[in-house]
């Protein structure tokens, strides 16, 4: 696996219906580019509880989950797991079984995101 080390925090953007890829510029997080789709390694899966909450009150959507994940340019042909997060339905990403906080690698094509738990 050769990655490029540089971390991002990667979102879909429901405007432009892509993947939003922010890095940090000046140790704030930016949006830098767009894409169809992202490979990362060293996943977190991150749920800020006070826009989730924001969304439940208001009932609009708002930018409050990201994975965050160092760039990869292919990930291990393992077996993946679907994961999923819907802020209405559980607090958390999970894939199906439980919650997932962690992964190995994700491979996100649109809103599709597939986890290594290895």
């Amino acid at each position: 696996m050769s990655t490029t080390c540089k971390q991002v925090r990667v979102y879909f953007n429901l405007h432009r219906k892509k993947l939003s890829i922010q890095e940090k510029v000046n140790g704030q997080w930016k949006v830098t580019r767009h894409a169809d789709e992202i490979m990362l390694a060293d996943i977190k899966f991150k749920v800020y509880e006070k826009g989730r909450q924001r969304v439940l009150s208001e009932k609009r959507k708002n930018v409050h989950a990201f994975i965050i994940g160092n760039l990869v340019e292919q990930v291990p042909d393992d077996e993946m797991t679907t994961v999923r997060y819907n802020p209405y339905q559980l607090e958390r990403f999970h894939d199906g079984t439980g919650y997932i906080d962690n992964a190995a690698f994700v491979k996100i094509v649109g809103r599709n995101i597939n986890a290594i738990n290895k």
